[in-house]
């Protein structure tokens, strides 16, 4: 006979079924496997399963020794479920390692696991940073203006940092923003700087810092985490632009260009430039006095600074206010940044959707 005869025929076939049931430990054996199976992914779902299938097993052994009196029942069973309790003991393990500080597990369900960052990159992103969650008090400098060296990479965790320039307000950072990425990508890695902005802390901070030369390592052995952390400096970057042209448009109600190489002038002119203005004006008053008087001769006692009718001979070298739009020559400049700028966004999409 062949072997599927033989596996077929080579046997006595059953007669006669009885109509007795096994015992109730053997169908609690079964209640339970249909239970276990029924788990999902993942390592929380295999950890269902398994500590399902382990009684199960056992509630099998315990059949095979007191009802079945089988000793291969019995064998088999306690085995699987030694086999149940070593892979259970052993994913509770991995879950213990993989388990972070509680700003760290915050900042990777909030950053990193919407982007399915797998934990094996974040583990060496957080081990760059020495695993080390730093602290800020209220009014606390992170950088000086022309006196800190850019020497490293800050992500902040909570808090609220205030960014400004010469003693004006620019924006604030926020929570999970990089507190100096626009710094990081102003410099090559064998290139060095100083900040150009004061960043001060308006609350109690906490933050992470990667070491510049530590960081630039981790990137170029990681050819993974450098796309990640290209689009993340990216997002960030764009983020605090918009934000610059949200303050200039919330100011004047005029949306100004966020590429102004005088940005900083006309979020808030220094004192020295109002005096200035002030002066300016002043001029022009006494220049055009002789026609108000002309028009109004009637003294009042309160001084007032004198109305400019429009002129086209009118001094025009004076800085731009929140009213100005910019002029046509800085109109070719303006559209050769924009095409720059474009270029770079497209190129944090691209990043972002290799990730994906």
């Amino acid at each position: 006979m062949t072997f599927f005869e033989t596996m077929v025929y080579g046997h006595d076939l059953c007669t006669e079924w009885h109509n007795t049931t096994e015992g109730a430990v053997y169908q609690l054996a079964n209640t339970i496997f249909s239970l276990a199976y029924m788990g999902g992914s993942g390592v929380f779902g295999a950890i269902y399963i398994y500590s399902l299938l382990a009684p199960g097993f056992l509630c099998y052994a315990l059949w095979g020794w007191l009802e079945a009196c089988g000793v291969d029942i019995f064998a088999w069973s306690l085995l699987l479920l030694f086999l149940c309790l070593g892979q259970l003991a052993h994913l509770i393990y991995r879950l213990r390692k993989d388990s972070f500080e509680e700003e760290f597990d915050s900042l990777y369900k909030c950053i990193y696991l919407p982007l399915e960052v797998p934990i094996f990159f974040y583990k060496e992103i957080i081990k760059c940073c020495d695993c080390q969650v730093l602290s800020m008090t209220k009014d606390q400098n992170y950088a000086v203006e022309g006196k800190t060296p850019i020497d490293r990479l800050s992500f902040l965790l909570s808090g609220r940092v205030r960014v400004s320039l010469e003693g004006q307000f620019l924006h604030y950072i926020f929570p999970y923003q990089f507190l100096d990425s626009p710094e990081w990508e102003s410099l090559r890695p064998t290139e060095e700087g100083k900040f150009q902005v004061t960043l001060t802390a308006e609350t109690e901070c906490r933050y992470i810092t990667w070491r510049r030369r530590k960081l630039y390592m981790l990137l170029s052995k990681e050819r993974y985490i450098a796309r990640l952390f290209s689009v993340m400096l990216g997002n960030d970057i764009t983020d605090k632009l918009y934000s610059l042209n949200d303050k200039l448009f919330a100011k004047s109600g005029i949306r100004f260009d966020i590429r102004l190489p005088s940005l900083y002038h006309v979020l808030g002119p220094s004192s020295s430039e109002a005096d200035s203005e002030k002066d300016r004006n002043q001029e022009l008053g006494d220049t055009f006095g002789p026609v108000e008087q002309r028009t109004s001769p009637v003294p009042s006692p309160r001084k007032t600074t004198p109305s400019i009718p429009f002129s086209s001979h009118a001094p025009r070298d004076h800085w731009s206010t929140d009213t100005e739009l910019p002029g046509e020559d800085s109109s070719s400049l303006i559209v050769e940044d924009f095409a720059d700028m474009t270029g770079s966004f497209m190129e944090y999409g691209n990043e972002r959707e290799y990730l994906k």
